[in-house]
């Protein structure tokens, strides 16, 4: 018997006394009790518990497990199983592998032992799964469906995250959809997958498909094929013989379909949903037992259908079962869904053909009304000639507000700073009798008035610590060497203006050498540390220096302090070594304070100086938050910033302490997900609940001039891309595009954005990027890169319903010669039709009046009709190509026709001595050809053009 934990026996036999567990670990334990019973029964073999304290580190357990295994061997180096492909997840298990590798035990590999012990289901796991099987095929029957058809009939857009989150609550809500289950039992492995376009919609381990005539005959194949694939699923059987049998179908009804078969038709459900070693391939040998239980899923993509439009032009179909072995060979737990032709599919075509009608009818579910129609292509073109219309009408009305803002002589507002606050004279000490006396002519440092103190010639000379620029040390086998360079006029990076002092004599380095090495580390350290506070103080000082003066915070009566959110934390973060706390978040009369149990940690936002606020519940992320864009620069600590979120973390970091993967099924991992489940709905709850105070608190006649409001992002219209360094997922909201994840924050007003170019954009290419133009002409170009052209069409319809003129191109374009061009020659801009140069569709077809304006270089021999021709063509040398250079050249080519080397270099030769008489003196000429001769071997440098000058004349 074993007592609190402590393992004892002999002969190889371990027992443990289940009644001397906790409270806490009974449940535990008496899982681990059905495991004991079933190794002892199958192989005879006791399982021994090792019971962790509540606040060790269960080191010593450790070390008697280790013993334990090798007592119990013959062998000097015993075999111990273990998961390889597990990683340790915490600090209980991360302990447990350096033992484990550190002992010098020999480990292998055990993963397909445990595959195969947990591929064959007891009684109580079968009951679960046809539990499983037959609420998934309720939720498809009886919510899926009819939502399904409801949605197609009104003629609704629903968005795909939508439907997987209805689905998802009637799963977890079985009495919804008729299923008499408790939620608490309820689990998903993975979310409701929903897929559309080219007419089809699918459900994994459903089997609802919206499909068209010509989908039919893929469909029926397909069919066939997995019901033969399932007629395999038999004991005894090879799990090879599963696939091969659904390729055998396919070879024989149509063989143009199999190269876009799956590669598998399946996988087993063990410890994992998907076991690895459990797949239904072609090479997979092992066999099939009784008690095990298959996903037998097959699929067909991307299938080119013959027709005209693109929607349908490509489809993809899937099928999918699970399928129970059992002695009489196999039961379909998902049958109640039935897979035939007209049970599922529906026909949305308007044709006369009755034949094809009949056909697919449906005989549990009435044909759709005739209103549900697809829409054709014609009804396509449409909307996208709608939406070219109404960019053209934004491309006018652009044109002209760009041109009345530029007459009126500014590129737009741009955030003016003023000058920067003059430095006061550095002054370490006002007179010599401030001089601290010191007895001993050693370097010393002065913290109170930030001074080095140098003994020169016998005397302490006070320096300013600003004036230090570095300091160095260096010690040899006796001697200590300390260099100290000091910020002098005309060098690099100084600032001469505090240095102005007329006729004064500067120390740029002094040097000096010590026996006391100890000394001059400390007194090294001491200046450079010395130095980094005063630095950093400075910087924070020249930093306040330019914040706007903001009014003073009204502490709101008793009604107003209960608009508060607490235990938030704030980004950015407060500075300083000590650790994080949250705080408080109040909402007074006119600001927020932000406030934690420190009392320099207090931030004030005033409702004047945000420009945009922005509520972003946990959706897909792990935080709610409340983010502020600031027209002005406030501190937060010693950090400047435009940008201040609140937020809370909706997901505790959780231990596992068990060695393996936990069950989907486990109680305890059940109730963990349920309380996940719970917190972030009562942290997106109270953060709905502050906004929803807020917003009627600016709702008051004094704040309507304010025009503020929360706005929550559009996550149904977002987009992956990369504005900085590291992707990110990108969110319109009503009045801006913002992503508030990740760090540096993305905060763009829709009103400042004067255009977008979407560039590199074209077929075949996988990703395109977006140039947004801002008003503010001085304002650098923003790009958003490697955005997936997927996204393409959706950023095109987003653009167009905000009222965005963009344009497209398929090379990046340099914008800042561009935007330098503009603000050079506004007039010039404006004559040449604004933005149109970018309108690459315009360009292609215009007439042959303006042709010549659209290529890309004007011959040497023509004279250009106008001077806008000469700005088209060097505007367009603002994109990175080398196609002008390639046309240059074959003129080049052409006019230098028959002429040798030796003619090309003695003629060039003859240029550049021309071109230099008017600039040298005859001496430098002279100089030169003396030079050459003297080297007449070397190839003469100087006979090119774009060489670099010699270096004698730098020496005039």
């Amino acid at each position: 018997m074993a007592d609190n934990g402590n393992a004892k026996g002999g002969s190889g036999a371990y027992t443990i006394n289940l009644e001397n567990f906790s409270k806490r670990l009974k449940k535990k334990a008496n899982l681990i009790g059905t495991l004991k019973k079933a190794a002892n029964e199958a192989v005879g073999a006791d399982i021994v518990l090792h019971v962790k304290t509540k606040n060790g580190d269960s080191s010593d357990l450790m070390d008697d497990i280790v013993q334990a295994a090798r007592s119990q061997s013959k062998s000097d180096k015993p075999v111990v199983g273990h998961i390889a492909k597990e990683v340790p997840e915490g600090k209980l298990l991360e302990t447990w592998t350096e033992k484990l590798s550190g002992s010098g035990l020999r480990l292998v590999d055990v993963t397909n032992g445990f595959s195969e012990l947990f591929s064959v289901k007891d009684t109580t796991e079968i009951t679960c799964v046809k539990k499983a099987a037959y609420l998934t095929s309720s939720v498809l029957k009886n919510f899926v469906v009819p939502k399904l058809e409801k949605v197609i009939d009104e003629e609704k857009k629903v968005s795909h995250s939508s439907l997987m989150d209805d689905t998802e609550k009637a799963i977890l809500d079985p009495l919804k959809v008729k299923v008499q289950l408790k939620p608490d039992n309820v689990d998903i492995c993975y979310p409701p997958v929903f897929q559309s376009g080219v007419a089809i919609v699918q459900m994994l381990l459903g089997h609802i498909l919206l499909m068209l005539p010509l989908q039919s005959k893929a469909y029926e194949t397909l069919l066939k094929a997995h019901e033969a694939a399932v007629e395999q699923v038999r004991p005894g059987n090879q799990m090879s013989a599963v696939y091969q049998a659904a390729v055998a179908v396919i070879e024989r009804d149509a063989p143009e379909l199999l190269p876009k078969l799956t590669k598998s038709a399946g996988t087993g459900i063990g410890l994992e949903f998907r076991e690895s070693g459990l797949n239904l391939n072609a090479k997979n040998d092992r066999r099939i037992k009784q008690g095990m239980v298959f996903n037998v899923s097959l699929g067909l993509h991307n299938v080119q259908a013959e027709t005209i439009s693109e929607k349908t032009k490509q489809f993809s179909l899937l099928l999918a079962d699970t399928v129970l072995v059992n002695e009489r060979g196999h039961e379909i737990l998902t049958a109640p869904c039935s897979k035939a032709v007209k049970d599922v599919a529906y026909s949305f075509n308007e044709d006369d053909d009755d034949d094809a009608e009949v056909k697919i009818e449906s005989k549990t579910i009435d044909v759709l009304p005739t209103k549900a129609t697809l829409r054709s292509d014609n009804q396509e073109m449409s909307k996208e000639e709608l939406r070219r219309q109404h960019q053209a009408e934004l491309a006018r009305q652009k044109n002209e507000e760009t041109a009345r803002r530029l007459a009126g002589g500014g590129s737009g507002s741009g955030e003016g700073r003023g000058p920067a606050r003059a430095s006061n004279e550095l002054v370490a000490y006002k007179n010599v009798n401030d001089v601290p006396f010191v007895r001993d002519l050693v370097i010393q440092v002065d913290q109170k008035n930030e001074a080095v103190l140098l003994p020169i010639y016998g005397s302490m000379v006070p320096f300013h610590v600003s004036t230090v620029k570095s300091v160095t040390s260096h010690q040899d086998n006796r001697t200590c060497t300390i260099r100290i360079f000091f910020n002098v006029p005309g060098m690099l990076f100084s600032n001469d203006s505090k240095l102005n002092s007329q006729g004064a004599i500067y120390l740029k380095e002094i040097t000096f050498r010590s026996k006391d090495p100890r000394h001059s580390s400390e007194v090294v350290q001491q200046i450079k540390t010395l130095r980094r506070q005063v630095a950093s103080r400075e910087s924070e000082r020249a930093e306040r220096a330019t914040l706007v003066t903001q009014e003073k915070l009204q502490i709101g009566n008793n009604r107003m302090k209960m608009m508060k959110l607490s235990d938030v934390w704030i980004r950015p973060a407060f500075g300083g070594h000590g650790r994080k706390l949250t705080g408080n978040l109040e909402a007074h009369f006119n600001g927020f304070r932000y406030s934690t149990s420190r009392s320099d940690e207090r931030v004030d936002i005033m409702y004047g100086n945000i420009k945009h606020a922005f509520f972003q519940p946990a959706e897909k992320e792990m935080i709610t938050l409340l983010h502020f864009h600031l027209h002005n620069h406030i501190m937060v600590g010693n950090k400047k910033t435009k940008d201040v979120q609140f937020y809370v973390e909706v997901m505790d970091v959780v231990q596992t302490l068990g060695g393996s993967r936990r069950s989907a099924l486990d109680p305890d991992e059940i109730e963990e997900e349920q309380r996940e489940r719970d917190r972030k709905s009562r942290i997106n709850m109270d953060f709905q609940n502050f906004v929803n105070k807020v917003n009627d608190h600016w709702s008051q006649p004094q704040f309507k001039g304010l025009d503020l409001e929360f706005d929550v992002p559009l996550r149904e219209l977002g987009f992956h891309g990369v504005p900085y360094k590291a992707s990110a997922f990108i969110i319109p909201a009503s009045t801006c595009l913002v992503e508030l994840i990740e760090t540096p924050f993305l905060v763009v007003s829709l009103s400042e954005i004067e255009i977008v170019n979407l560039e590199r954009v074209g077929f075949g290419t996988k990703n395109f990027d977006m140039a947004i133009v801002f008003k503010d002409f001085k304002k650098d170009v923003l790009r958003i890169d490697s955005i997936p052209s997927a996204s393409l069409d959706a950023i095109k319809e987003w653009l167009d319903t905000t009222d965005l003129k963009y344009y497209e191109s398929r090379l990046n374009l340099n914008w800042r010669p561009i935007l330098k061009t503009i603000i050079d020659d506004p007039q010039k801009f404006i004559d040449d039709g604004g933005w149109e140069f970018l309108n690459m569709e315009a360009s292609d077809s215009e007439t042959d009046d303006t042709e010549e304006s659209d290529q890309g270089y004007v011959p040497s021999d023509a004279e250009p009709e106008s001077e806008s021709e000469d700005d088209d063509s060097d505007s367009e040398s603002l994109v990175e190509s080398d196609d002008d250079d390639d046309d240059e050249s074959v003129e080049d080519s052409e006019e230098e026709k028959g002429k040798t080397w030796e003619e090309l270099e003695r003629e060039a030769s003859n240029a550049d001595h021309e071109n230099s008489a008017e600039l040298d003196s005859e001496e430098e000429r002279r100089r030169r050809n003396a030079k050459t001769f003297s080297k007449s071997r070397a190839p003469d440098r100087s006979s090119f053009k774009g060489a670099p000058p010699s270096k004698k004349p730098k020496f005039r």
